[in-house]
């Protein structure tokens, strides 16, 4: 199941809506020593094929009497492709082991229930945990209605992201950097706010040898349509997807010119702060099929989305150096005024990059 596991993500940031799926067919004939692989699946990009397809397809007739490991419940209803619990009946597996159930309305429990009823024996829960871990986007938006969102930040060591000039390039080294990049290719998409636009004029694509392909949807925050239409996201905008998140009621001229370029223009209601309403906006982001959000924006997108309670990992790098107090701080005000109301963090795990450090974080139930 580990094998698995390493297995679906590799689809992490490409298979969305869908989640993504590991599958590995294993055999155990008698006199032929210890149990051999015979086929090996993962979800494959856009979604389709599923990980149980191309597992059956590597296997061919191999599949016959096979054990099938799969970190999703396999699904059970029509869709583009039959279902795969259908499929893995008719190759005639001889036994499951599933690690946990798709909450997928239209699944949820009933792929195990088909492998049952034809006679095949299902252990279920097994590394249950680090599955649902893996897809806690898919989960996410199942549940809620949005992504999972992960909140990227790279400081010094006193928690600043640039000087009190905005000097920022470049805190960290190549290494964290490089690792970044990373964390974008295995996101749906990447977000910021206008004001990183206005001061840096990012791509916010993976640009990892090999990967460019791998670029999330990029998804800009602009209340009152400031983009400037020269910037590098709007001039590449039919090339790689790009989304502007807005308010409703702004100028018509000034949309349909941003549609023109290529973006899609999301318009969402105001908060009661009068700024953008980041729930609705992570909710159209769901509807639009989205699971896993990276977070790249200066302070003030991520004290907002701090203020909010909407952020649920933190990949912070940290570079080992100090600004100090006149520096740019990583998130802006939240308005806290007691300990008890902080939003709270448990690691889960930490990693060099080189000379800086990679720590994540989960939010704490």
């Amino acid at each position: 199941m580990s094998a698995a596991l390493a297995l679906a993500a590799r689809g992490l940031g490409a298979v969305h809506p869908n989640p993504a799926v590991g599958c590995i067919l294993v055999r155990h004939d008698p006199g032929s020593g210890a149990p051999r692989i015979v086929g090996r699946g993962w979800t494959q990009d856009s979604g389709r094929p599923h990980a149980e397809t191309e597992a059956l397809k590597r296997a061919g007739a191999l599949a016959k009497g096979a054990i099938a490991y799969i970190t999703l419940e396999p699904c059970a209803h029509h869709g583009e492709t039959p279902p795969c619990a259908e499929a893995l009946i008719e190759a005639g597996i001889g036994r499951a082991v599933v690690a946990v159930e798709d909450p997928d309305p239209r699944v949820s429990g009933r792929g195990v229930a088909m492998l049952r009823e034809a006679g095949i024996e299902v252990t279920t829960g097994v590394m249950a945990a680090e599955a649902k871990e893996l897809n806690a986007g898919f989960f996410m938006r199942v549940a809620e209605g949005r992504p999972l969102v992960t909140w990227k930040v790279a400081t010094t060591l006193d928690g600043r992201v640039a000087t009190h000039r905005g000097d920022s390039q470049w805190i960290t080294g190549e290494t964290a950097r490089n690792m970044a990049h990373g964390l974008r290719a295995s996101h749906d998409a990447v977000l910021v706010g206008v004001g990183t636009v206005l001061a840096d004029d990012p791509a916010l694509t993976c640009r990892l040898p090999g990967l460019s392909a791998r670029s999330p949807v990029r998804v800009v925050l602009d209340g009152r349509l400031h983009l400037p239409l020269t910037s590098q996201l709007v001039m590449t905008a039919r090339i790689l997807p790009t989304w502007l998140v807005t308010l409703r009621n702004n100028e018509a001229r000034r949309r349909e010119a941003y549609a023109a370029c290529g973006l899609e223009v999301i318009e969402v209601g105001e908060s009661n702060e009068g700024s953008l309403d980041l729930r609705e906006a992570l909710r159209r982001l769901g509807e639009r099929g989205i699971t896993r959000l990276l977070v790249e924006g200066g302070s003030r997108v991520s004290g907002a989305f701090l203020r909010a309670g909407l952020i649920d990992r933190i990949a912070w790098f940290r570079a080992p150096r100090v600004i100090g107090g006149d520096g740019v701080p990583a998130a802006a005000a939240i308005g806290v005024d007691l300990l008890f109301d902080t939003p709270s963090f448990v690691r889960t795990g930490i990693s060099e990059a080189a000379s800086d450090l990679l720590e994540t974080y989960a939010r704490k139930p």
